[in-house]
């Protein structure tokens, strides 16, 4: 489990890598409906954070807080399973690729629904996915589905929800783990690997990397993912939910 002194040191790339796409942010602010103020949790560098709304934004990193955009919205230090607010004072919660880095998940869901009158939207992803990555990590699979909670889980915590994949855009401007799915290359610079916290989480990936750089020159990769190359969208993995009152 990723922690906060983790994130520390290796949120240091996080505002130069991990911008929010647009498309992506559409379907999130879509979610948010006319929420006029929304907590956003694990907010990192403030991604995806709409704008105009009142939005507080609550990240345990320094590191992570350090990077956010001069005029984002105001951050709290702290942590999801203690929100330092009063009860029904959001409109609406937001918590986008950080639910499997909670120490306690269900405490952490129970307080944004505390905390808020109208929607939970979270972006997450679904473990039983097996992007082709995978192919060449399955440790990556492993740590999958050891952090991510089943997507049938997030009913047992926060009641009626709706579950929508949110298919990744080619040239994701978000350099999330599957992000680059149709730039494999990618995968094989250090730089973009530090964008992901799975890399960090998985140590060495010497064995796997080498047989897709070995695959890349051969036109293997091309040959084996064929249909990737004319898909304007991929779907990873990546799942909307959203939880209404």
């Amino acid at each position: 489990m990723i922690t906060t002194a983790t994130y520390d040191e290796i949120g240091v790339t996080y505002a130069a890598l991990r911008a929010p796409d647009p498309r992506i942010a559409g379907a999130i602010t879509a979610a948010l409906g006319d929420a006029r103020s929304v907590v956003n949790v694990g907010a990192g560098t403030g991604s995806y954070e709409p704008a105009g709304r009142r939005v507080i934004a609550v990240e345990p990193s320094k590191t992570m807080v350090a990077q956010r955009a001069a005029g984002s919205a105001p951050a709290v230090q702290a942590v999801a399973a203690a929100l330092p607010f009063a009860d029904a004072v959001f409109d609406a919660a937001m918590a986008v690729l950080t639910v499997h880095h909670w120490a306690d998940i269900g405490a952490g869901l129970a307080e944004l629904r505390r905390v808020t009158t109208g929607p939970i939207v979270l972006l997450t992803f679904d473990p039983a996915a097996r992007p082709w990555l995978t192919d060449y990590l399955p440790e990556l699979a492993a740590l999958d589905d050891a952090r991510f909670p089943r997507i049938t889980d997030y009913a047992q915590w926060l009641g009626a929800v709706s579950i929508t994949p949110v298919p990744v855009p080619h040239d994701c401007r978000d350099g999330f783990l599957y992000a680059y799915w149709r730039r494999p290359a990618a995968y094989l610079d250090p730089y973009f690997r530090s964008g992901s916290s799975s890399f960090w989480a998985i140590g060495d990936a010497g064995a796997g990397l080498a047989r897709l750089a070995d695959d890349l020159r051969s036109g293997d990769w091309a040959r084996r993912y064929a249909d990737l190359e004319a898909a304007e969208t991929y779907d990873a993995g990546y799942r909307l939910v959203v939880a209404r009152p």
